[in-house]
């Protein structure tokens, strides 16, 4: 299958200072692509230049095989429309008149318009759930409606590639899930070819079929948003450390911004964490944040409690991934926790792998180490061991252990602990 759009060894200026250095992807009919990069990477630059708001310096732009500098303007808007980032409009036009514009490639110079426009715009203003707004002047509207209307203009163009740029930012958290929803329904049923600027690495993750990041004017990689957003790429491009999982419910990558410590505090503590799945992440990163030595295990190599320690640069006890706690890995546990000045249980489920987890905070009571247990959810939930876990939970209740209800007041409550045991 030939590929739809070219990008071809573009190269943008503005004056004397090059913005894009020879930008070159190519994507298929049908796709929905995604540009993300940071800050003056060359994002809006590059969308200006497949607009042919800019003409590049070098390189050209195809469309079809056909050059895009080549096309007259009606042909080019009958073939693509633009929403751009900055959508204020200074006249008083109606909501449904800023619509029906996007019917003008359609349309003789002198040719009013008919029964099918009014339908089409009508349309578009259904699907971007705009109709209500059909009488009321633009300039009377919020800027996440004004979002809306434009690209309900750029639908009634009918178009086959859509260009976007940022199409999200002036949206809220639902108006955002609506519009990139709309917009990959008629990309996967009516075959409209999507081009998108993306802040928002985990919305471009979501609904693109293809990503390009860009660094420094140029294509840094191109790919599926899994070979794309990687921690190495995103450290590469960004200058900052991530995780990246899978989605729970799409599958797709899902990046999760982590803060690097400043440094411990001599003085404040060692903490023994004993996590993982996930659950300890948050607390692991407020122990790290407020200066404490932090250790923690047992950890199954991969999962995100593990991620988060080995980026926060912890000593860790490890299990190779769905492994039970070995005899090696429990010993280790239980060095750390006699180093510990505290120790603090997360909200871990229980099943027969790793009630040694439940043991060893056992025996944290026992040498008369101050434990916290931090119960977001009930031990009932979280007990697939027929009981047994809840038995051993709830007498570390009876040792002395204390019971939070959230991982936020973790740091607080070790520092009075810590405090009152001098």
């Amino acid at each position: 299958m030939p590929f739809y759009l070219d990008v071809l060894g573009v190269e943008c200026s503005y004056g004397a200072v090059k913005v894009i250095d020879g930008m070159a992807f190519s994507i298929k009919q049908g796709c929905f692509a995604g540009i993300i990069g940071p800050n003056g990477s060359g994002k809006s630059t590059l969308l200006r230049c497949i607009s042919r708001a800019l003409k590049p310096v070098r390189g050209t732009v195809l469309l079809e095989g056909e050059s895009l500098y080549k096309m007259s303007p009606r042909e080019a808007a009958r073939k693509m429309a633009v929403v751009p980032q900055e959508t204020a409009v200074n006249f008083p036009f109606t909501v449904e008149e800023i619509i029906m514009m996007g019917r003008s490639p359609h349309l003789g110079r002198f040719q009013a318009e008919g029964k099918r426009d009014y339908e089409i715009t009508g349309r578009s203003m259904d699907l971007t759930n705009t109709r209500h707004l059909a009488g009321r002047q633009v300039t009377a509207i919020s800027g996440g409606e004004r979002q809306r209307v434009i690209i309900a203009k750029a639908l009634a163009q009918e178009p086959e590639l859509i260009l976007l740029d940022e199409p999200t930012s002036h949206l809220d958290i639902n108006q955002q899930v609506e519009i990139l929803s709309l917009l990959q329904r008629m990309n996967r049923e009516g075959g409209l070819t999507i081009l998108a600027v993306f802040h928002d690495l985990n919305l471009a993750a979501q609904f693109c079929d293809l990503m390009i990041l860009m660094q420094k004017g140029k294509a840094y990689r191109v790919g599926k948003p899994e070979d794309v957003l990687t921690v190495d790429s995103i450290k590469e491009v960004y200058g900052t450390r991530v995780l990246i999982k899978k989605h729970p419910v799409t599958g797709r990558p899902a990046v999760f911004l982590l803060t690097r410590r400043e440094g411990e505090v001599p003085g404040k503590g060692r903490i023994h964490v004993v996590c993982g799945g996930g659950a300890g992440a948050a607390v692991l990163g407020l122990l790290a944040e407020h200066g404490f030595a932090v250790t923690a295990g047992v950890l199954n190599m991969g999962d995100i409690d593990w991620e988060t320690a080995k980026f926060l640069e912890l000593e860790m006890t490890e299990e190779a991934p769905f492994s039970d706690i070995s005899d090696r890995s429990y010993r280790e546990n239980m060095e750390m926790i006699q180093r510990a000045d505290a120790c603090v249980l997360v909200s871990i489920p229980f099943g027969r792998g790793n009630l040694k987890n439940l043991e060893a905070v056992s025996r944290a009571c026992a040498w008369g180490k101050p434990v916290l247990l931090v119960e977001e959810r009930e031990i009932g939930e979280r007990d697939f061991t027929g009981g047994e876990a809840t038995l051993m939970y709830n007498q570390l209740k009876e040792q002395g252990a204390v019971v939070l209800q959230g991982g936020a007041e973790v740091p607080e409550v070790l520092a009075g602990l810590l405090q009152a045991r001098l």
